[in-house]
């Protein structure tokens, strides 16, 4: 019997094989990679990745979905199944504290938070290959002055290098979703653009500063920085958050005092 997809999971399943190929191509996986597909589904992906002798490790939420794959690969050597949730996982323990390449058709509605969740492990990951909503894939490459601009921007332009790849239409997936999506690589940084001191101080000066995105700085930034420290950094604190660089947000997460609870 067909699995059907299923509301709760997000699924939506790849069956276009020429977008199928074009993902493989531009992961190129090789056989000494250790790879961690993320939802493998109906094993669109999966199938031609096992053909590259790549170690490969498939985590699934759906447990009827495990019990097929389980089933699928059990003779398959250089495959291992995990059931879990990947919001809960600790990805270091499936790669044995090894690196690791990421892979995955994201659900649409966890995609933000599975992103931060996974870059805690930058230090560990070569790459990641995600399908994701393409307006998820505009906010994590934009640049100061976009409308898309905003805080997965900069957390992730903070972390990684963002490559959009190519975008997939609703029809190359059962059942079709609303949306376009898009493919994006992205590749951990071995330094970050600009210093912003602890990522905790960064992230909170982030925070902020979109959570009110109309106001201008000296509103946004109100309860995390005084108006004197905003024009201390060299920033104006007329300006709002999306008129912002990388550089000038870690400027500020640098003013900011590390004993503000």
């Amino acid at each position: 019997m067909k699995h059907q997809a299923r509301k709760r999971f997000g699924q939506n399943f790849l069956h276009d094989q020429r977008v199928i190929d074009r993902i493989i191509t531009c992961i190129s996986p090789q056989p000494s990679d250790l790879l961690i597909e993320i939802g493998p589904g109906h094993a669109a992906l999966t199938k031609p990745l096992i053909k590259s002798g790549a170690e490969l490790h498939l985590l699934e939420i759906d447990r009827d979905l495990v019990s097929k794959l389980q089933h699928q690969f059990a003779d398959t050597p250089n495959v291992s199944i995990h059931p879990g949730d990947a919001l809960k996982v600790n990805f270091p323990e499936i790669s044995g504290g090894r690196p690791f390449r990421l892979i995955g058709n994201l659900p649409y509605n966890i995609s933000t938070p599975l992103i931060f969740h996974v870059l805690q492990w930058h230090e560990q990951v070569i790459d990641m290959h995600f399908m994701l909503q393409k307006e998820v894939v505009d906010r994590m490459a934009a640049g100061p002055g976009s409308r898309t601009y905003g805080r997965l921007s900069v957390m992730t332009q903070f972390r990684c290098r963002v490559t959009p790849l190519f975008d997939v239409l609703p029809e190359s997936f059962t059942p079709a979703p609303r949306v376009c999506s898009s493919i994006v690589r992205l590749e951990p940084l071995n330094e970050p653009p600009a210093d912003p001191g602890p990522f905790k101080n960064l992230e909170r000066v982030v925070t902020a500063a979109f959570s009110q995105r109309r106001k201008t700085l000296r509103n946004s930034l109100r309860d995390v920085l005084e108006t004197d420290r905003i024009s201390a950094a060299g920033i104006d604190p007329g300006q709002r958050a999306e008129q912002l660089s990388l550089s000038q947000f870690a400027a500020l997460a640098r003013s900011l005092s590390y004993d503000i609870n």
